[in-house]
């Protein structure tokens, strides 16, 4: 996958999957521009630009996309990667963390959209790849982020509907879990969570930021010239069946 002589967008590029990214598109030949909520998640990558916004902040979002749009012009592909939880259950959250993982998760993430496809359209050129979760396919816990999720998923299905005549693709991918700092809570409370992960998954594993990584890179490239609206799950096989019950239930 060539991505010489073009623009990518990255958000939450100094997390996890996000450096992955922006690692793989710079090896591709790609200029990165990073997005991130400050300045020093991004420090260490090697980008061409980088902007700090805020994604509940739709000042900030809006300063931000100006700023990037005035700095680099109009990317050729935007990869909305940002997102973040820490609500696992309904019950233990209350009605200001709904709306907080909403706004970032979604809201932010509609907003920034907007202000990079209307100049896409104008071009007449553009790739979208949304970064949504299996979170958005069956509930795996975190309800308001799942919820957001599958939002992301009915945004991209309208940007490549309504913006494919204008040469402008959209689409998403859904991990699996992935092993990035997103999880040291939840390891660090009980470390035998990775162990109990890969159990679940018929690969007898959990996904790599890299792996994520690939399928974003070959959804965005010119390989998937024809692919517009669609989601990959890539998730070790999660959402394909239950491995517990096969093994428990059943006994094979």
């Amino acid at each position: 996958m060539d991505f010489k002589d073009l623009s990518v967008v990255v958000t939450g590029a100094g997390g996890g999957i996000g450096a992955a990214l922006v690692t793989g598109f710079g090896a591709a030949g790609a200029r990165v521009i990073g997005c991130d909520v400050t300045d020093s998640a991004m420090n260490a990558l090697p980008l061409a630009g980088r902007v700090a916004f805020d994604l509940t902040d739709p000042a900030s979002i809006r300063a931000g996309a100006a700023g990037l749009l005035a700095a680099h012009g109009v990317p050729d592909v935007v990869v909305m990667n940002a997102g973040w939880t820490r609500g696992e259950s309904f019950a233990a959250m209350d009605a200001d963390a709904v709306g907080h993982e909403i706004d970032l998760n979604l809201t932010g993430v509609a907003r920034l959209t907007h202000a990079f496809l209307a100049p896409m359209r104008a071009r007449g050129a553009g790739a979208f790849v949304f970064v949504s979760s299996v979170n958005a396919l069956a509930h795996f816990g975190n309800p308001a982020y799942a919820a957001a999720k599958a939002g992301i998923l009915a945004l991209m299905r309208a940007v490549a509907t309504e913006a494919g005549r204008d040469g402008v693709r959209a689409n998403a991918v859904c991990p699996g879990s992935v092993r990035t700092p997103a999880w040291d809570h939840r390891i660090d409370r009980d470390p035998s969570i990775p162990e109990t992960l890969a159990g679940l998954y018929p690969l007898g594993r959990i996904v790599t930021p890299a792996e994520v990584t690939a399928a974003v890179m070959f959804l965005a490239s010119r390989q998937a010239s024809g692919i517009t609206g669609q989601t990959l799950a890539v998730d070790a096989g999660l959402t394909a069946g239950n491995v517990p019950f096969i093994r428990d239930i059943l006994g094979e």
